[in-house]
């Protein structure tokens, strides 16, 4: 039997698509700007209207909307109209899914008005970034793990002139000692990019594996091995 198919919106470089090929899906990447990292099939279009026309050709649907718009950095200048231009495609996005019927996954910041079905962080995987990330879940549901003590931990780098040591890695920007590529790689569990742009707009594959193999586990008892949509192509 072949497998389930995953399509993957707002791609980006591919984070999300690694965990939920190692979980076991075919993915299918869409992002309007070109993403020649992404590892697998990909299409670049406006992922909107991509998933309206081909979204029932899919099997489970993950989107990860642009975050800008509600980021804290993001919300906190915009009294000083800095980052206006930030678009919020989360409602039109969970639209599309609702209307297409698959089961789908929304991910984003933790301050994005999206529901917290599932909050990820990178202790639960052993890695060393926080990289804290909400899931709404839609169509199926699945527990969210308990999370770990932060007590231990602190992120290396300067701040406010001062140096911190430590084992986790901000990874985002270019100033204040965040680490190397090669260690952004290694506390992401990413290693197909070396693009500090990339690996900046990426989550660990790690999350996406464990969502992913939760899914899985739901499509096969509800729909994938019970002569559904999935037998029939």
């Amino acid at each position: 039997m072949r497998k389930p198919r995953l399509l993957d919106l707002y791609s980006c470089a591919g984070g999300a698509a690694r965990g939920y090929a190692d979980a076991g899906f075919e993915v299918v990447g869409v992002d309007i700007n070109p993403q020649p990292n992404y590892p697998f099939e990909f299409h670049q279009a406006d992922a909107i209207e991509y998933v309206t026309e081909h979204g029932h050709e899919f099997d489970a649907i993950h989107a990860s909307p642009p975050c800008q718009a509600h980021t804290t950095l993001t919300k906190g200048n915009r009294p000083r109209g800095i980052g206006k231009a930030h678009v919020d495609l989360i409602p039109a996005t969970r639209d599309a899914l609702e209307a297409v019927g698959r089961p789908y996954v929304i991910e984003n910041v933790t301050s994005a008005p999206i529901r917290a079905d599932v909050v990820l962080c990178g202790l639960m995987f052993g890695l060393n970034v926080f990289r804290h990330r909400l899931f709404e879940l839609g169509g199926w549901a699945m527990l969210s793990p308990a999370h770990p003590t932060h007590i231990g931990h602190r992120v290396a780098g300067w701040r406010h002139g001062v140096k911190h040591d430590g084992d986790m890695f901000a990874v985002y920007g270019d100033g204040g000692g965040k680490g190397s590529v090669q260690e952004w790689q290694q506390a992401m569990g990413i290693d197909w990019t070396t693009d500090r742009s990339e690996l900046a707009e990426a989550i660990p594959p790690a999350y996406t594996r464990f969502i992913g193999a939760q899914l899985l586990q739901h499509l096969e008892a509800n729909t994938f091995n019970q002569g559904g949509r999935a037998d029939e192509r």
